[in-house]
């Protein structure tokens, strides 16, 4: 991985993803104790920064690959960014979701025109499942971050936050990420190695789904005992990727991990100060930049909101609990 696969992918993307602004607001600013910058990728096609990757990803494809058709599997916003990529090239589009997947984003997937096969997260292995259909049907199988196109799509984010932020004057800061298997997150340490080496990329998780960071601490590969009953779906997987691990072990800072509760109240600030409407895993690098300051350096610090396909209960759940601030 380099910032060449990245450049390319986003000569791909150009015309197609979003080019997402770098937002802010002095209620935040205020809270956090500093400048904060935000990227909204819950502003991008399908709701999250993955259509980045799989729009990469597809368009990467020969057209001999892309005329068989392909599958993924996903929690649900890489299942709709390769679901809705597949639909504009006009191919067919398998997905492996798990049956406890938020109902927006298994309707949202199928409403993209992909077949949907729902599993047990707790007793199946999407891997396993996805691989079989795979073989049996002759389907290119994109990954949600352990795949090369997947993460420089996603870099292109971090192509942007680079242009972005030096355009604002900020050369220098922590650059928080929302991260699950680690394909955001690698992908924007690799842009901002090549574009902006005063920022550093460290990413965020939810409590009790800390592999990264815990990962990062004992410079090996560590687990999750669990992938089911987290409030953050999105950014729930069992461990860092074989390919985004490395990456982020040699260019990122120490990860920040943040309770439930942190990204609720991250939610109610997004809609509250930027009228942005954040996912709970969306929300936990916002949530990490406004409540766990202390370890965090310099005057500014810049936040992805990664998605924002969530369920209205679970929205205003949230909303109920600190619309007040």
């Amino acid at each position: 991985m380099d910032i060449q696969r990245i450049e390319a992918a986003a000569e791909r993307l150009r015309g197609h993803a979003r080019v997402t602004p770098l937002l802010s607001s002095p209620f935040l600013d205020e809270i956090a104790g500093r400048r904060v910058l935000v990227k909204p990728e819950c502003l991008q096609h399908t709701g999250s920064f993955k259509y980045r990757g799989a729009r990469s990803a597809v368009s990467a494809l020969t057209d001999a690959q892309r005329s068989q058709g392909v599958i993924a599997y996903s929690s649900g916003n890489h299942a709709q960014g390769v679901a809705l990529a597949a639909q504009q090239f006009g191919i067919s589009a398998v997905i492996v979701m798990p049956s406890d997947a938020p109902k927006m984003k298994i309707d949202n997937t199928r409403a993209f025109g992909a077949e949907v096969v729902l599993y047990d997260r707790a007793n199946e292995d999407r891997e396993v499942i996805g691989g079989r259909i795979a073989e049996e049907r002759g389907l290119a199988l994109i990954r949600p971050y352990d795949e090369p196109n997947v993460i420089a799509g996603q870099g292109t984010c971090g192509l942007e936050i680079a242009s972005q932020a030096s355009e604002m004057g900020v050369t220098d800061a922590d650059v928080l990420v929302c991260c699950g298997g680690g394909g955001l997150t690698s992908g924007i340490a690799l842009a901002l190695e090549a574009k902006a080496p005063g920022m550093r990329a460290r990413p965020v998780e939810p409590e009790r789904f800390d592999d990264v960071t815990r990962s990062l601490a004992s410079g090996q590969i560590e687990a999750n005992a669990t992938t089911a009953g987290g409030l953050c779906d999105a950014i729930v997987t069992r461990q860092p990727g074989n390919l985004t691990f490395p990456i982020m072990q040699r260019l990122c800072g120490p990860g920040i991990v943040v309770s439930d509760k942190d990204a609720q109240h991250a939610m109610a600030q997004a809609f509250a100060r930027l009228k942005l409407v954040a996912e709970p895993g969306g929300a936990v690098a916002l949530a990490a930049a406004l409540f766990h300051g202390e370890q965090i350096e310099g005057d500014t610090v810049i936040v992805t909101i990664s998605g924002g396909n969530v369920d209205q209960a679970v929205f205003q759940t949230a909303l109920d609990k600190f619309g007040d601030g």
